[in-house]
């Protein structure tokens, strides 16, 4: 769980991620954008499910400046092992980090995660949310990049193919592109390859904060004491940020 003041830090940080790395008129669009829409992303889950990652109020933010941190990480330690850094830009990998999962806002009109209201799901298989039915199905690749065409976003050939196969082989849709069966078929550059590690080390350490040390301390996160925090959070949350549209989110989390 995040405190309120993490979640308020959180959010600035992404915006002057967008601010520092993405100049000119398409940072400003980009900016304009996700301020439009702060009063639903900046609750956002990154997940659905608690055995995934980052699955309460404001880990969707979370999630992605540790991307972003570690995808600098991962270029820095690629470019010194040898990769060719001229094939992209740093421009072009931050861009794709900081889009890379856009598509779980759902549409103008749905979110893609609602809060989960059968208890024996919350309970039994941790879900804390749902996948709204309401949405029309789209995999989260393909909407992140809808939502930034249908807002004249533009974005290069680069950061397309890195954001479509961010979730590398753990989606079979992207075989075509790491897996192909000539040199010629293979990516251009090591951008996709780089956002995938990043993502997945975002995950994974996300991962290991939330769930190693439940499994040296079951008594202390036992349901009924995680849920209280989770409420408190989101309480406290709405008074310190100050967004619109926020009262109703959290009056269901």
């Amino acid at each position: 769980m995040l405190t309120p003041e993490q979640i308020q830090g959180n959010w600035e940080t992404f915006i002057n991620n967008i601010i520092k790395y993405i100049p000119g008129e398409r940072g400003e669009a980009l900016t304009q954008f996700y301020t439009e829409h702060e009063a639903r992303l900046i609750m956002m889950p990154a997940s659905h499910k608690k055995e995934y990652h980052s699955a309460y109020p404001g880990g969707y933010v979370d999630h992605v400046n540790r991307v972003v941190r570690c995808a600098l990480h991962q270029y820095e330690i690629w470019v010194e092992e040898g990769v060719d850094g001229s094939t992209f830009t740093l421009e072009e990998l931050i861009f794709s980090a900081i889009n890379h999962d856009l598509g779980k806002l759902g549409d103008e009109n749905h979110d893609s995660y609602i809060p989960q209201t059968d208890q024996w799901r919350k309970e039994k298989l941790g879900e804390d949310y749902t996948f709204n039915k309401e949405l029309p199905f789209a995999s989260v690749p393909d909407r992140s990049l809808f939502w930034l065409q249908s807002n004249g976003i533009q974005y290069s050939f680069n950061e397309m193919i890195a954001i479509q196969t961010h979730d590398g082989l753990f989606d079979e849709a992207n075989k075509k592109y790491l897996m192909p069966w000539g040199p010629e078929q293979k990516p251009r550059t090591s951008l996709p390859y780089i956002l995938h590690m990043a993502d997945l080390m975002a995950a994974r350490i996300e991962f290991e904060i939330e769930w190693l040390p439940k499994f040296s301390g079951p008594e202390a996160n036992s349901p009924k004491v995680q849920s209280s925090k989770k409420h408190k959070t989101s309480q406290k949350a709405l008074s310190s940020v100050g967004s619109p549209g926020l009262q109703g989110m959290l009056d269901n989390l």
